[in-house]
């Protein structure tokens, strides 16, 4: 395909321009995602301009000949900003900025200010803040070009390098306490994590591509109110919600969605955000069933990689086909031969959503045994701790006292063994998780 550009609507008074390099063989239908966090960012695409290159220009980003073509492109549909679709060098950046004489963005920029839109908690706004001073802080020298193009003289030396470094140094302060701040944050989540790690209450975390539907799944699921607007990034802040399912109780956590190219700085920055997905005992990789292949399956591998970046690689992962309310019988029935393994649902219809969750309820029934106790009358507080682990309890009061049969967590089964009627287990068979460790110990 050649070089083009295409013009797409000019009527937003936020106008702006397109620019990528597209090696040979990718389709200008790549472009759609950097469309649609423009327009997340309330920004309206009035062009298009690509260059066929195997990499950027170190310099100039596109090459002089494509430079001039969009220097002229720029003029005629009176743009107000150039975005590029990879992430610019400070040089790049300036220089293009020398050469058009307007403002010029990547792709980093559209998805913090996004960022920034969104963020909502304290500690949602402190990523985002520690984020762009990060990414700041390398192309500060660009905004004092005035004060060192002042030259040499009494009265001329030194304040644009001055100015320059205190900025730096007050940036650099406030990243240092940004970053003590999060720790303070992500310490107070670990707490509540091994709360919930004590109560064994089952932990499932959804993990996804940006606007698959995570947050109105977590909504069908858990009849929260999280808002499901049809926007990239509209939930950066992780939410946890419980359910229940046959009497048990679960909790189920969303995080921020992923992306393509999704920049390092900003994985790193979020890290205390994406390690909520740590907290589960099971992923829920949520994908959306209805986008073209080629599409779902570079999404697919886009939150795989970033999963693989936050030590999320090895924890186990149902995979969740949603909007399937959008195929018609025959794309389902492909779907569910591609994806034998996978649970198909429809997030905004409830279909499929009891199956996800027996599914849900299977792979955590091995962790619960089930007891049958005898609480004495006297022993109310025994009662009253078996009802706060949320789990389902059969109870029959009798002379003796209260009979309560249930199926717990192997931990609490021990805790409460004095009061078992039913046959324990033998002391010398270990507990799967013993033997777990045990062998981990082996292989050390």
């Amino acid at each position: 395909m050649p070089d083009a550009y295409h013009t797409v609507r000019d009527d937003d008074p936020e106008r702006g321009v397109i620019v990528a390099i597209l090696p040979q063989g990718v389709e200008e239908d790549a472009l759609d995602e950097v469309r649609e966090l423009l327009a997340t960012a309330g920004v309206e695409t009035v062009a298009v301009l690509t260059q066929r290159r195997g990499a950027a220009h170190p310099r100039t980003y596109l090459g002089p000949g494509k430079l001039d073509e969009l220097k002229e492109r720029v003029r005629d549909v009176q743009a107000e900003v150039v975005v590029c679709d990879d992430e610019l060098t400070p040089r790049q950046q300036r220089t293009l900025e020398d050469a058009l004489g307007m403002r010029v963005v990547d792709r980093t920029a559209v998805i913090l200010d996004i960022f920034a839109l969104h963020a909502h908690s304290a500690e949602g706004k402190l990523q985002v803040e520690l984020a762009q001073l990060e990414y700041n802080l390398q192309r500060m020298r660009g905004l004092w070009q005035h004060l060192e193009r002042l030259g040499g003289g009494v009265g001329t030396r030194g304040p644009g390098e001055s100015q320059l470094e205190t900025d730096r140094r007050l940036a650099r302060d406030r990243v240092n306490l940004i970053k003590r701040r999060l720790k303070d944050t992500s310490r107070h989540r670990v707490t509540m994590r091994r709360r919930r790690v004590t109560s064994e209450v089952p932990a499932v975390a959804l993990a996804g591509y940006t606007n698959v539907g995570k947050s109105t799944l977590l909504n069908a699921l858990t009849g929260s109110e999280v808002s499901t607007a049809n926007r990239l990034f509209e939930t950066l802040d992780p939410t946890t919600r419980a359910y229940t399912y046959n009497g048990r109780a679960y909790t189920l956590t969303d995080t921020v969605g992923f992306i393509r190219k999704l920049p390092h700085g900003l994985v790193e920055a979020f890290t205390s955000t994406l390690e909520e997905t740590l907290a589960g005992d099971l992923i829920l990789h949520v994908t959306d069933a209805s986008a073209p292949e080629e599409e779902w399956r570079e999404q697919y591998r886009a939150v795989e990689d970033v999963l693989e970046q936050i030590g999320a690689g090895e924890l186990p992962r149902l995979l969740v086909l949603n909007k399937i309310d959008r195929l018609d019988p025959l794309s389902r029935r492909r779907v569910r031969n591609a994806h034998p393994d996978a649970v198909l649902v429809s997030a905004q219809t409830g279909e499929g959503l009891e199956a996800l969750e027996e599914r849900i309820a299977v792979f955590f029934a091995g962790r619960f045994e089930p007891v049958e106790l005898l609480v004495p009358h006297g022993e109310g507080a025994v009662l009253s701790a078996l009802y706060a682990l949320g789990q389902p309890l059969e109870r029959e009061d009798t002379d003796d006292g209260v009979v309560v049969r249930a199926h717990l967590p192997e931990a609490e089964s021990r805790r409460y063994a004095a009061f078992r009627v039913d046959p324990a287990p033998r002391a010398e068979v270990p507990s799967r998780a013993a033997a777990e460790a045990t062998a981990g110990r082996s292989d050390a």
